[in-house]
């Protein structure tokens, strides 16, 4: 197996028994287990607590829409310059939009994407709240509310864009490497 993370990680025998069937439902629902996954296996308890938050945040029915959730990851991680996440969320993001182009030119410059005015919004606010936390105030929120996102959707956003910003940072400080199989998902031309 190629390098996924600068820590040691564990393997099948030595990862915590919770953290085994974790990966027993990745493989089953995606068809491999994301190195994320693996390398934060290390810190067993602490790596299931971020799951089940990361989790209900991401991957469950919320305030936002998961095109909307998978574009504002992108967004940050693309900011933060995190390989592991614009990767594996820029696959997530081509899924939900069916719009390759659109995930691709996000993870560089969410200027240049064919994006409406709700999602320009959003992404501008992502973009002060990861470029300078020190600088929000509270007509932050007015092109928001503007644009229709109500205040529990708000509030899902600023979630959403501290948690890949907290996720970033562990995965850039620790050399994550993504998955092979995220570059090629959700692609036209590919086997995937």
């Amino acid at each position: 197996m190629n390098r996924i993370s600068w820590l040691e990680v564990p393997d099948e025998h030595s990862a915590p028994e919770g953290v085994r069937k974790l990966w027993g439902k990745a493989e089953a629902n995606l068809g491999f287990v994301p190195n994320v996954f693996r390398a934060q296996a290390l810190n067993g308890e602490q790596f299931l607590a971020w799951w089940n938050y990361f989790n209900l945040l991401v991957n469950k029915e919320g305030q936002l829409s998961n095109t909307d959730r998978e574009l504002l990851a992108v967004v940050v991680s693309g900011m933060n310059r995190c390989v592991y996440c614009a990767v594996s969320h820029g696959a997530a993001l081509r899924e939900y939009s069916a719009d390759p182009v659109l995930a691709d030119t996000v993870a560089i410059n969410w200027r240049h994407a064919n994006l409406g005015a709700r999602e320009r919004a959003m992404c501008a606010y992502a973009e002060k709240l990861t470029r300078t936390p020190e600088a929000m105030t509270q007509e932050d929120l007015t092109p928001l509310r503007q644009a229709g996102l109500s205040d529990p959707q708000i509030l899902e956003l600023v979630q959403v864009v501290g948690m890949f910003n907290m996720t970033n940072r562990i995965s850039s400080a620790l050399g994550f490497a993504p998955n092979a199989e995220y570059h090629a998902q959700a692609r036209p031309d590919s086997q995937s």
